[in-house]
């Protein structure tokens, strides 16, 4: 009498990974149900067409050499891979399926370690009770609809087994690269993280009233001073400021204290650099150009240190604005200076010029001297004219009176000898280098040049004026608005803040180096 084998169980799951067709596994399968029924009336099996139809299922060398293994450990006496695929069939153990392949690599490791042992070995020999891998297998009397159910559901379970098994390994990553990052970070923040204290103020910079187009459109906007406000800004983040508070209050000094935390303490040979990157955390400035405010805040490992670095810098702010505007200032006026001294120096030049012409011809005035002259030439030439024409009119006369016409003769006689001579005094006046016709022309060039240079110093003084203007119109003013004062409770570390960022950011890694690592598992598995 003949047992039934029990039918096994194939899904697509646990489904050899070869290289043949879907067709001929299904074949394949069927030929080993077939061969696995109880014998025909005949007695015979076909153990030549079952390894004809393992062989066209088309496996890997690696699935051969894990079917002769899966053999050996159940004591199977395999003449070939291929038999042993054969036999461990009959015996109902698929020699693919996961659950085999995990039983058969967890073993392998005892295996190696009772190799060693030469009772082991003789015990490996000796016949042995092999336990099915699954005695719950339904039998061949369920028909197909159960057969495909309960597939299904071991499907199903495997799936959930897979995602369960994903999740877990999902959830202990997360714990490990983001979690307890931000346990750390979060530890650091509230236990040992030194408090700091922050200060607050807010400053401006003015600039005087004054008038002008430009000046006064622009005088009561924020563009006027914001190339000054960037400017001071600048240099407060600057180290030279920075060693201008180490100089007076000793700020490198301030974090190099014991009781500060590691990493926000200072070492005791820090470098400038060390202590400038310090400084830059410690120290916030902002510039607002719609407001055209300066606000800033200094921290520090107590209240008062941080409002007497506040009022030092801002005392920094107000004197470097205050040499900037004077340097302006002095640049301007210095210009200014020089053009009007040069044109007075210049007058007074053309006035002495002037003087001494005047005083080379003994005459204040040479061009009145000669229009005196010829005034009086043209009067006596009047006269003599006029006599001329009365001795004419005497000697008209038939029988003249001999008397007057010798005397109108004898005035027109001393008429000309009085023409003669102006005459001549005027030729003399007229000729040569020191005559008073070049004298006066070259005290009228030096009257020239001075009524010139007059107007230049005029010009240079109004000039003058301008610039002051222009200089005091650019004086600026540092106005505080807000006044640092001392804080009651630390500023700084905002904990919950902070250790929410650290795990958005350590959440974002580990996010990024996913999706970096899957894409490329992507592109290595195509």
């Amino acid at each position: 009498m003949t047992t039934k084998p029990k039918a096994k169980k194939f899904n697509s799951g646990d489904a050899p990974q070869g290289e043949g067709t879907a067709e001929a596994r299904s074949e394949a399968i069927s030929r080993i149900r077939r061969a696995t029924q109880p014998p025909t009336a005949t007695g015979e099996s076909q153990p030549g067409i079952e390894l004809d139809a393992i062989k066209r299922e088309g496996l890997t060398g690696r699935q051969l050499r894990v079917a002769r293994r899966l053999a050996q450990k159940n004591g199977l006496a395999a003449t070939s891979d291929y038999d042993a695929v054969r036999l461990l069939r009959q015996k109902g153990i698929d020699p693919f399926q996961r659950t085999n392949l995990l039983e058969l690599a967890a073993s392998s490791g005892s295996e190696a370690n009772r190799e060693t042992d030469p009772k082991d070995t003789i015990n490996i020999q000796l016949p042995q009770t092999v336990k099915r891998a699954q005695e719950n297998l339904p039998g061949p009397e369920l028909s197909p609809a159960q057969r495909r159910e309960y597939e299904i559901g071991q499907i199903q379970k495997d799936v959930a087994k897979r995602r369960r098994r994903k999740l877990i390994g999902l959830f202990a990553r997360l714990a490990v690269f983001v979690l307890l990052p931000t346990i750390v970070v979060g530890y650091y923040f509230y236990r040992v993280a030194t408090p700091m204290y922050a200060s607050d103020s807010a400053f401006s910079i003015l600039q005087a009233d004054g008038g002008g187009a430009i000046g006064g459109l622009l005088s009561g906007t924020q563009f006027a001073t914001a190339q000054d406000s960037v400017a001071t800004q600048e240099f407060l983040e600057s180290k030279d400021a920075l060693q201008r508070l180490d100089k007076d209050v000793g700020f490198t000094e301030i974090f190099q204290q014991d009781w500060i935390d590691p990493i926000q303490r200072l070492s005791p040979d820090a470098s400038l650099e060390e202590a400038y990157k310090l400084y830059k955390k410690m120290i916030t400035i902002g510039y607002d150009p719609t407001d055209g405010i300066i606000r800033m805040e200094v921290a520090a490992p107590d209240s008062e240190t941080s409002v007497n670095l506040s009022n030092l810098l801002i005392s920094y702010a107000e004197e470097r604005i205050n040499g900037l505007t004077e340097l302006k200032r002095e640049d301007q006026m210095r210009d200014a200076l020089r053009g009007f001294e040069t044109a007075q120096e210049e007058r007074r030049k053309a006035q002495e010029n002037l003087i001494e012409l005047q005083m080379q011809g003994a005459v204040l005035d040479p061009e009145n001297v000669l229009a005196g002259m010829r005034g009086r030439i043209n009067e006596i030439e009047v006269q003599l004219q006029d006599k001329e024409l009365q001795l004419a009119a005497l000697l008209d006369n038939l029988r003249p009176n001999k008397a007057k016409v010798d005397g109108v003769r004898a005035d027109i006689e001393r008429l000309e000898a009085v023409l003669a001579e102006l005459n001549a005094e005027m030729l003399d006046a007229s000729a040569g280098e020191n005559s008073l016709a070049r004298l006066s022309v070259r005290i009228q060039m030096a009257q020239a040049d001075l009524a010139a240079r007059d107007m230049m110093l005029q010009t240079a003084l109004q000039q003058m004026e301008t610039t002051r203007t222009e200089a005091n119109r650019k004086v600026r003013y540092l106005t505080v608005s807000v006044n640092p004062v001392a804080s009651q409770e630390p500023t700084y570390p905002r904990k919950f803040e902070n250790t929410i960022l650290a795990f958005l950011l350590f959440a974002g890694i580990y996010l990024l180096i996913s999706l970096t690592a899957s894409v490329l598992r992507e592109q290595v598995s195509s």
